[in-house]
């Protein structure tokens, strides 16, 4: 697992020394080179970014880390999502696991 989105991304953050820097692994995914679409448009180097590694397979895991995170430092107890999709797979995920990340 990797650093995450808390630290890899800590001074672009709200980060203080009460976050909890948790993470499951979130923003660690890879970039992937295109060469064949990358030929066609005349863009040799196109990249890819393959956010379905990330836990829940959504970007939306990135921003929830730091929903929770800051949620935790607050001393909520209880966080809602209201969604009927990504965001609530990256709520549930941490609903799930982030006891035991402190």
């Amino acid at each position: 697992m990797g650093a995450g989105v808390l630290n890899t991304y800590r001074d672009l953050l709200p980060i203080t020394s009460a976050t909890p820097m948790i993470t499951m692994g979130e923003g660690d995914t890879p970039l992937v080179k295109s060469n064949r679409l990358g030929r066609e448009l005349g863009c040799p180097e196109l990249y890819f970014k393959l956010e379905g590694c990330n836990p829940t397979g959504s970007f939306k895991d990135r921003g929830m880390v730091v929903a929770i995170a800051k949620a935790l430092e607050e001393g909520t107890r209880a966080i809602m999502c209201a969604s009927t999709g990504n965001t609530s797979a990256g709520h549930d995920l941490w609903r799930q696991g982030h006891h035991d990340q402190r």
